[in-house]
């Protein structure tokens, strides 16, 4: 098996994660108690020059203390390749300076393992890969047509509207039957984004929770319910939604049966997918979390399971 030695670790700066939940954070400290060699950097320090990928790195040595998590070496610029293993891990947006991201880091996978595999990152966004399994998803539409929308909504009563490529619940609307704000809504949505929304069936069944399922390589590895506050639609943590231990339902395990070889066949060693009820609503494959929040309610070491994965993978 080949021995990984060097991490660099593509994300956000490292000083403002909130290390009780990031997993990211936990995914390095696991890395780091293998004694790999961790390297941080983030996006915009990318530069691609004569067909080979550098990065201005950081060694960075990390620990769980709030306040004091992180110690940051010299800089320096590094050929990619010469890394066992990169984590693309920064958050979205989904925009063209996170496709641009792959485009680059798809230049020295797979011999430089990028977990998750940069190409199928680019091609699976979280919220249309997961249309690909129809009959496990509530009825959505993704357009920006108004006329199409007030059909939905006409058809479906309630739904939820959203960015197509947003993340973390930020610009998610709970629209009713007979919400008169939508023309207005649909105008700013119209002026904030150049891409099309997306529009889901209101599962009433979400204030019991959505669940985050967590995968590693293609199989179930952990799960997490976050109910969301009283008067919020959204579950996200970071907007008040609350954390609870859950178990995998039987449709919940038919969920993880059915698109497990998907994930594998496009290199997903990491992924989380949100489950309403009995309905899966998206497929993170960028930066998925949870991982931290799993092991606390006493499940799994995901990041150990994941580094697992990676060293069967680099093999």
């Amino acid at each position: 098996m080949a021995k990984i030695t060097n991490v660099a670790v593509q994300m956000d700066h490292v000083e403002g994660i909130n290390i009780a939940g990031d997993s990211t954070f936990a995914m390095s400290l696991e890395a780091q108690v293998r004694g790999y060699n961790l390297f941080h950097y983030t996006p915009d320090r990318l530069s691609f020059r004569d067909g080979k990928l550098y990065a201005s790195v950081e060694p960075m040595v990390l620990r769980d203390l709030k306040g004091d998590h992180y110690e940051l070496g010299v800089p320096e610029r590094v050929d990619l390749a010469t890394m066992d293993v990169v984590l693309l891990r920064q958050d979205p947006p989904f925009d063209m300076a996170y496709i641009t991201s792959t485009h680059l880091l798809e230049r020295i996978h797979p011999k430089t393992l990028v977990v998750n595999d940069p190409a199928w990152v680019r091609n699976s966004p979280e919220k249309i890969f997961v249309t690909e399994f129809s009959d496990l998803m509530p009825k959505t539409l993704i357009t920006k047509d108004a006329a199409e929308i007030r059909r939905f909504r006409d058809e479906m009563g309630d739904i939820i509207l959203k960015p197509l490529y947003g993340n973390g619940g930020a610009g998610v609307f709970h629209s009713t039957r007979d919400d008169r704000n939508l023309s207005s809504l649909l105008e700013m949505f119209g002026q904030l984004f150049r891409e099309p929304f997306i529009a889901q069936q209101y599962l009433p069944d979400v204030r019991k929770g959505d669940k985050r399922i967590i995968l590693v390589d293609g199989e179930f590895a952990g799960a997490i319910n976050r109910v969301p506050a009283e008067h919020d639609s959204r579950s996200n943590m970071h907007v008040g939604g609350r954390a609870e231990a859950t178990e995998l339902t039987p449709r919940e395990q038919e969920i993880c049966t059915r698109i497990g070889p998907a994930l594998r066949e496009r290199g997903f060693l990491l992924v989380g997918i949100d489950v309403i009820g009995d309905y899966m609503t998206e497929i993170n494959v960028t930066s998925p979390t949870g991982i931290r929040e799993v092991k606390k309610f006493g499940g799994a070491d995901i990041a150990s399971l994941l580094w697992d994965a990676i060293e069967r993978k680099r093999g």
